[in-house]
């Protein structure tokens, strides 16, 4: 890589770890409409030892009188299920990741009085927008101005190991690159080589068949 690409590099490495900590500054609630058949499903993007806490309700407004239950299955990056629950109307699941990549959460209907479906509210709160600050500030008795900076020594932790996390990506990624031009370029010169012994074969063979023919 060349110095202009890294330079060129660091600022989207600070942009990304920036937007990145933004995000898990706040928590992130969506409303989910569960047919009567059928998954819906959400996914995040997560980096490995953050902790991850969401909590799901089902709303009845639809169903004065039945009350549907549904079903939950949350899967790491790598498949493994890192929560499963059925029958359920209201609940909560929290872990910490182990893996990178995208988290799915997945929902649908398991009760037999489905109607025309409901709706879900999932509140997913990631890294540092799981903290009880309230608890913190009991605990640490700080409060005001001192509470506003250890939420912003947190953020600037979590930027920080954004950006390392993002920066050993990025080598990952430039090796990942470096190998398959080496390949690329190995196959190039072996399939040039397998070309030049082919055409030598060929003008040896032709030169022999015209001398047979006395044409040369």
């Amino acid at each position: 890589m060349t110095a202009a690409a890294g330079a060129a590099t660091r600022p989207a490495l600070v942009v990304g770890a920036l937007v990145a900590a933004l995000m898990m500054l706040g928590s992130e609630a969506v409303w989910l409409d569960l047919p009567p058949s059928g998954t819906k499903c959400v996914s995040e993007e997560i980096q490995p030892n953050v902790v991850v806490v969401a909590d799901y309700m089902l709303m009845y407004e639809a169903h004065a009188t039945a009350h549907p239950t549904v079903a939950v299955k949350v899967t790491s990056p790598y498949g493994n299920t890192v929560h499963h629950k059925e029958n359920a109307t209201v609940g909560q699941f929290a872990f910490t990741t182990s893996e990178a990549g995208n988290y799915l959460a997945c929902f649908w209907l398991d009760s037999a009085e489905k109607g025309s479906g409901v709706s879900l509210n999932l509140d997913w709160k990631i890294g540092i927008a799981t903290k009880d600050w309230d608890s913190v500030a009991k605990k640490e008795k700080i409060e005001g101005v001192e509470l506003e900076l250890a939420k912003l020594e947190a953020a600037v932790e979590s930027i920080h190991h954004n950006l390392l996390y993002l920066k050993a990506r990025e080598a990952e990624m430039r090796e990942v690159s470096e190998k398959t031009n080496s390949r690329v370029a190995w196959f190039s010169i072996l399939s040039l080589g397998v070309c030049v012994v082919v055409s030598a074969l060929q003008l040896w063979h032709l030169q022999g068949f015209f001398q047979k023919k006395k044409l040369i």
